[in-house]
């Protein structure tokens, strides 16, 4: 058995690096981007006009000008109008274009309107309410970078560089698999000796979660059985996750037919509770998860390695821990690794409180879901103190 860090450790060693696509502007939220987007010309492109009004040149108000005929009227969308009397003005729109032979903008409010022109009623300054050709950006700047998950907001830029088209990281093709005779469909009713499948329609609302969808397959515990699935199985997906037929029963063949299927195993068995028969491997470009089947085992596992590896596959990075502070004191016994059930709140100021809600073992389906997350508190330690802080997995996002 090998310690949480070091199984984590190799699990982030092995990223998946998949191919990257081109998707249509508004496919690619949520995907990551696999290329830098590049200001194609200054932003704004030109000298832009922030307020409804008129433009007039300065120099006239300094010499005690203060009432302005109109010249003529910009609007955005308009070609840069050009003022010919610097005595006059020319009424403007926001978005226009700075006229030429004019450097400041007076706002309507600021005007008394007559028949023929207006008359300015506060005091004004110089270069007033105009956003400058490349205040924002340069052209040739990077505007968003390689790596980032494109959000909504994002599609704004990539529209205003005329990006139609976006390079991005193609997402794995994921299988998840059950294994057990005592396991059934969902739509199914149940013998005395038999349960619905859950697990893996949890996994797949977890993929869903972060983005990613999943075929959804289902073994019987028959050494056979597995061997051909699971061929077929490795040759079509980049990911599986298997929830099951991973720990020292008779009956779980997972780790025996990866092996014969020349998978090679990089761990069997993590110091940890729950999910201790946690096995991670790899042939080729393909990654295989094993977890334990009991659902707080799969829970634990995937959000402590799955998650992280998938973000280490496509930032290249990891996301921040989060921190927690323990509400009452904790104890747990054994030498291992605790992945502790527990609801969250908030202080006065904003930290953030967890209190360890244990349920009926790692068989209690019912108990995550009154939950926010998993509390990780490290092994060679058995009393957590009411106060302290610990990381902290939450099932979604907080």
């Amino acid at each position: 058995m090998i310690s949480v860090e070091e199984a984590l450790k190799i699990v982030l060693d092995h990223p998946y690096n998949g191919k990257v696509i081109s998707l249509p502007l508004h496919q690619s939220i949520g995907r990551i981007l696999a290329e830098n987007i590049f200001a194609d010309r200054p932003f704004p492109p030109f000298d832009r006009v922030c307020m409804d009004g008129i433009a007039i040149n300065y120099n006239q108000y300094e010499k005690g000008q203060r009432f302005f005929e109109v010249e003529k009227i910009g609007a955005a969308g308009m070609p840069q109008q050009h003022l010919e009397d610097t005595t006059k003005c020319i009424e403007i729109m926001t978005g226009a274009p700075l006229p030429l032979n004019t450097n400041t903008i007076i706002r309507y409010e600021d005007l008394k309107a007559s028949a023929n022109g207006f008359e300015i009623m506060e005091i004004i300054t110089p270069l007033k309410n105009l956003h400058f050709k490349g205040s924002d950006h340069q052209q040739g700047e990077i505007v968003l970078f390689e790596n980032q998950k494109i959000k909504a907001i994002d599609v704004n830029v990539l529209a205003t560089v005329g990006k139609s088209e976006v390079v991005v990281k193609a997402n794995p093709k994921v299988a998840v698999i059950s294994s057990g005779e005592e396991l059934i469909p969902i739509e199914a009713e149940p013998l005395a000796h038999q349960i619905r499948r859950s697990n893996v329609h949890m996994l797949i609302a977890s993929l869903n979660q972060i983005g990613l969808v999943a075929d959804n397959f289902h073994l019987k515990d028959e050494e056979e059985d597995i061997f051909q699935q699971l061929k077929k199985i490795l040759e079509t997906y980049d990911v599986l996750l298997l929830s099951g037929g991973v720990s020292k029963g008779k009956f779980d063949f997972i780790p025996k037919v990866l092996d014969q299927l020349e998978v090679n195993q990089l761990f069997h068995r993590v110091k940890q509770r729950p999910g201790k028969p946690f096995w991670f491997g790899h042939k080729e470009q393909t990654f295989v998860f094993a977890f334990p089947g009991n659902p707080v085992s799969t829970l634990a596992c995937f959000h402590k390695y799955f998650i992280p590896w998938w973000q280490k596959s496509q930032f290249g990075k990891l996301q921040e821990t989060i921190f927690v502070q323990l509400e009452e004191s904790v104890t747990f016994n054994p030498n291992l690794t605790y992945f502790a059930q527990a609801k969250i709140s908030f202080d006065s100021l904003g930290g953030i409180i967890a209190k360890v809600n244990k349920g009926n073992g790692s068989g209690d389906m019912i108990n995550p879901t009154k939950q926010d997350g998993f509390i990780e508190f490290p092994s060679h330690k058995n009393e957590f103190k009411k106060g302290t802080v610990y990381p902290f997995l939450p099932f979604h996002p907080l």
